[in-house]
């Protein structure tokens, strides 16, 4: 059964849908992943064959800032460029990451089944929650009630923007105005990162992160016994800046008041002027975690997801985008502290919270252990693509 997956070439993205065309090739299927270029040749050495989605790039008249734009008028672009390549080499199933849309309006155009891939939780609007975003708990009584609507209604606008956008350059290509909804859709998240709603879409899946680590390089920390604690700058463009050389300042033993062991871990570290006690470079992240005491990072889907499964507790400096949301979850939970605006005292004072208490290491491991509750992500692939085949398959995976 072949399977094409198409995402864009942020990691955030990009990483979960490699991490589930090597389980789906890992059980028989045929995955091509269509994602920016920097991903081929590291793909490849992992035996799974990518190629280049194109009109990744924006164009000259692109707004960036403008997401509706993104997820419709460049939406567009790029589904008429890749109809032609699914069509030259047909798959059974299209899996197409959240918010890179034309490949499920490529799979409609060419009327292939298709899945949709959140590589996070689900942040579908909800009657049922603040929106998504704010950081909110749901509301409470009839003044929590009454708070979340009139978010939602001041969000509504917004969204009602997009849905347009969205409406207008689906017609530009031949498509229906009414987007079809997806065979399934893959929450690839931590049960315990969901905030349960009384309208979850019948076709949704928890199905557990999808990680995938982009390098076989080992972590070797400095030298010594003192805890090791890890400094994952995001690798979003909206990450709070200037993060790795904040957090070492922070750990100082003269201001943390304890020696540690540090490591600034991402996919290209560029600090300056490391003390003795800390290293920087691109190694394996879940190897590192199975050692760490603690984690600071912006609090972006993939660290956060890495870190619960280890068990390891965060102190989080939340950026832009998703990582304020997940920041307050991962807090309401209690594995977390959460830092914003950052200072060095503040983010010291935080690790210190942190490293003295056993319960955010205990939570940690509790939230982790949710994982246990999850759905196979291949079995749902399977069960999608429809067809006697798949049928076959859905029951072997299960």
């Amino acid at each position: 059964m072949r399977v094409a997956l198409v995402a864009g070439s942020d990691a955030g993205h990009a990483l979960p849908v490699l991490a589930l065309a090597e389980l789906l090739q890992d059980r028989g299927f045929d995955p091509v992943v269509y994602t920016g270029s920097g991903w081929i040749e590291t793909a490849a050495a992992r035996g799974l064959q990518v190629r280049e989605l194109p009109g990744l790039g924006a164009d000259r008249d692109d707004d960036d800032s403008d997401a509706g734009a993104k997820l419709g008028v460049r939406a567009a672009r790029m589904c008429e460029l890749l109809v032609p390549l699914l069509r030259r080499d047909p798959p059974d199933l299209v899996v197409c990451d959240v918010i890179t849309v034309c490949g499920g309006w490529a799979a409609e155009t060419l009327r292939i089944p298709w899945v949709e891939l959140s590589p996070h939780p689900l942040y579908s609007p909800s009657r049922a929650l603040p929106p998504i975003g704010s950081g909110l708990a749901p509301g409470t009584g009839v003044r929590g009630r009454l708070r979340d609507t009139l978010m939602r209604a001041a969000t509504d606008r917004s969204i009602a923007v997009g849905r347009r956008q969205r409406e207008s350059a689906r017609r530009g290509i031949g498509l229906p105005t009414h987007e079809q909804v997806p065979a399934a859709r893959l929450i690839a998240t931590l049960p315990a990162l969901e905030v349960p709603r009384s309208d979850w879409p019948a076709e949704a899946e928890i199905v557990g992160p999808l990680l995938w680590e982009p390098t076989g390089v080992v972590f070797t920390p400095p030298p010594g016994d003192a805890p090791v604690v890890v400094i994952a700058p995001s690798t979003a463009t909206t990450g709070a800046a200037g993060l790795a050389e904040t957090a070492l300042e922070a750990l100082a033993p003269d201001l943390l008041g304890r020696p540690v062991r540090a490591v600034v871990s991402g996919l290209a570290p560029e600090v300056s002027d490391l003390p003795s006690w800390a290293i920087a470079g691109h190694g394996r992240q879940d190897l590192l975690l199975a050692g760490a005491a603690l984690v600071i990072c912006g609090g972006g889907h993939g660290m956060l997801a890495k870190s619960l499964i280890a068990g390891v507790p965060q102190v989080l400096v939340p950026g832009g985008g998703d990582q304020w949301e997940l920041a307050q979850r991962a807090r309401r939970w209690g594995c977390a502290e959460v830092v914003r605006p950052v200072t060095v005292q503040g983010l010291s004072a935080s690790c210190r919270k942190v490293l003295d208490s056993t319960s955010f290491a205990e939570s940690a491991r509790r939230a982790g252990s949710s994982a246990a509750d999850t759905v196979d992500p291949v079995a749902v692939c399977a069960r999608a693509a429809g067809g006697p085949s798949a049928s076959l398959l859905s029951v072997a995976c299960d």
